[in-house]
């Protein structure tokens, strides 16, 4: 059984979620003042951690290195503490006061006149005990760290001054900014900007992720994000979700759980997958070369790549572990049909992969490919190639496994019915899987995957690095490789989806590290598909 912080890692939630879970919890004993109490210390904690006084680390043994962190002196560290009318106001001024007890030189901004009871009552004490009080924002400005605690979820409408002009303020000053919970600005379920908001360098979020954080939308805003995790029974989270689309965050150790590792002691290359990859073209050559070495970095116990027969040598020289199966091609250069080799037909394959460099000459491919029982993934030139003939219709009539991979530029050609993607990734990604019976990986920053039962996955990290032609490329060939091993297995077809986009983006991120995001080009990317997981290997044998 996973480990309650595992388990609450993965949990995702939308605001109303978050007000039912959090009444079942008042509703059975819990004080608000007191969760109030234990949730600010915490947030107190952490901040003690990212932004010490002067000597803390060397008391702790060790130095600070943290890039973000103001310069560390003696004494005189100013914190700008802005205080919103609610609980989220209320938690920001426990923490002023605990920061105050610490030795923080602290400063309050509260423009509003009429607060909740719990939040007065602790503005009241925070004045009580000579901590500044300000109506202005300007009288902030020389603050070293600014706590934005202005507005927590839940938050619908769009800010109006004197706080909209507040936040923009703030924001010019480009000065260290810890949100609670999430930026003061933002739709905590579709990460949209109410206006403005304010651009946070950490956010503390509180109890279970919220939604809006994992939206493209947010991503300018929410900086470094962690979870506080505020000991929520996870009874009370099953009660409030058992019933609702389940939507989950990618974790590490989740995805790594997913991969078709350890083998087992005794196999062979058959019981390990066999993998048809059909791409490339004349043209885009090199979209068939990322591809095969994506799929090579899984681990696919065989790999046969049909290509155009100009292709043949190409591909031989660069995957020579790989059955290259030249095709007969059309005069741009396209495959024109499939010449499989003898006694072999799509059946003989655990999965196939099939789209990039595949150019829409090559239609003809698809329609038998889809007409295959064959897991399959498509993407590129074959999700181009769907829509012109109904993706719908088309895919109704599949009864086996179908993977989409589309950026959004080729979800709205796949699914022109539904509204725009890049308003609420998730919700059209759900609706799109629900409507064609696949599962629907829709690109991103943050990459969000959706099967037909409405369940949701979003992988939460990623990099500006994989913004790169042919990367895409990779992620088809790593996941059908993946999907190719999985087919023995008792592994589900959306978990290995996940887990082949957490891959990718932990590649492109080490990447990134080591090489700057300049310098992840796709054929790079395909390097760092196996070092990644060095690192985990101990765990994935044992």
């Amino acid at each position: 059984m996973q480990d309650r912080q595992e388990q609450i890692s993965q949990v995702v939630v939308t605001a109303q979620q978050m007000r039912n879970i959090e009444e079942r919890i008042f509703a059975v004993g819990m004080p608000v003042a007191a969760l109030m109490e234990k949730v600010a210390g915490l947030i107190a904690r952490r901040i003690y951690d990212i932004y010490p006084l002067f000597g803390e680390h060397q008391h702790k043994g060790k130095a600070s290195s943290s890039p973000s962190s103001p310069s560390l002196k003696q004494g005189g560290f100013r914190v700008g503490v802005l205080v919103g009318p609610g609980h989220n106001g209320g938690d920001a001024l426990v923490v002023a006061r605990e920061l105050y007890f610490r030795g923080y030189e602290v400063f309050i901004y509260c423009p509003f006149s009429k607060l909740k009871e719990l939040t007065s009552q602790h503005l009241q004490y925070a004045k009580n005990l000579g901590l500044p009080c300000y109506e202005a924002i300007e009288l902030l400005q020389n603050s070293d760290l600014l706590i934005d605690g202005l507005f927590g979820f839940g938050l619908e409408r769009t800010l109006t001054d004197p706080v909209a002009t507040a936040i923009n303020q703030l924001n010019e000053w480009k000065k260290p900014i810890i949100s609670i919970d999430l930026p003061s600005g933002l739709h905590t379920d579709t990460g949209e900007v109410l206006g403005t908001a304010v651009r946070a360098t950490h956010t503390l979020c509180l109890g279970l992720w919220k939604l809006g954080l994992l939206q493209d939308h947010a991503l300018d805003y929410v900086g470094k994000a962690e979870l506080i995790d505020f000991d929520i029974p996870l009874a009370d989270i099953q009660a409030v979700l058992e019933n609702s689309p389940t939507i989950k965050r990618i974790t590490k150790t989740t995805a790594l759980s997913t991969l078709p590792l350890p083998r087992p002691a005794v196999t062979h290359k058959y019981k390990e997958g066999h993998l048809l990859l059909i791409c490339g073209s004349r043209r885009y050559s090199g979209g068939a070369i990322l591809t095969g070495l994506g799929a090579r970095a899984s681990g696919v116990g065989m790999l046969s790549i049909a290509v155009p027969e100009s292709l043949k040598s190409i591909m031989v020289a660069q995957l020579p572990e790989a059955l290259i199966i030249g095709c007969p091609e059309t005069d741009s250069g396209a495959i024109a049909q499939l010449q499989l080799p003898p006694k072999t037909d799509l059946s003989s394959f655990s999965a196939i992969a099939c789209g990039p460099g595949l150019t829409q000459d090559a239609s003809p491919i698809l329609q038998q490919v889809l007409d295959s029982t064959n897991p399959l993934v498509l993407d590129a030139d074959a999700l181009n190639i769907l829509a012109e003939m109904g993706t719908l219709t088309t895919l109704q009539k599949r009864q086996s496994i179908t993977v989409l991979t589309p950026h959004t530029g080729e979800f709205k050609r796949l699914f022109p019915e539904i509204p725009d993607a890049n308003k609420d990734r998730i919700k059209a990604t759900r609706e799109a899987a629900a409507q064609s019976g696949a599962v629907v990986l829709l690109k991103g920053a943050r990459t969000v995957i959706a099967n037909s039962q409405g369940t949701v996955w979003i992988n939460p990290e990623s990099t500006p690095a994989l913004a790169r032609g042919g990367s895409g490329d990779v992620l088809t060939g790593l996941m059908g490789g993946l999907l190719a091993q999985a087919s023995s297995k008792k592994i589900s077809v959306e978990e290995i989806v996940a887990t082949a986009a957490w891959w990718h983006s932990q590649a492109a991120i080490l990447a990134a590290q080591e090489r700057t995001e300049l310098g992840v080009d796709a054929y790079t990317l395909t390097n760092y598909l196996i070092p990644v997981l060095a690192s985990t290997s101990t765990r994935l044998l044992h």
